[in-house]
Parts: structure tokens; sequence; C-alpha cells
């Protein structure tokens, strides 16, 4: 099980768990532009695209 928190960066998430690219594809949360990945935390991008953050957070995690 991953270990991601609301206030890491999706940035920091994708280098140390790549495999969770599915889960923001899955909910439709956009994390790469150009290759690159976005900036922020995972709370404001919870909030930003309308998703739960307990949602998201849970589903990192198990990703």
């Amino acid at each position: 099980m991953n270990e991601i928190t609301e206030d890491m960066t999706i940035e920091e998430i994708l280098e140390k768990y790549p495999e969770t690219v599915k889960v923001f594809v899955d909910l439709e949360i956009p994390c790469l532009v150009c290759g690159e990945p976005l900036w922020g935390t995972i709370k404001e991008t919870a909030e930003r695209y309308g998703v739960e953050l307990s949602l998201l957070l849970a589903r990192l995690n198990e990703s």
C-alpha cells in the first residue's frame, strides 16, 4: 500500500508511485501536460476537479 497524503504534489506522487497514473485517468483528473506532471497538491487537485479528497487518497493508496 502506498503512503500518499493530501499535501503531496502530483509530481512527487508520480515519481514515487508511477502506477497511480491509472487512478488519475480513471477519475478524469489530468496529471500530465506535455509529458510533465501538473503542479499542485492532491488536496488542491481534488478541489479543482470536484473529486472527494478521501476517495482520491483511498484510490491512490490502494493502487
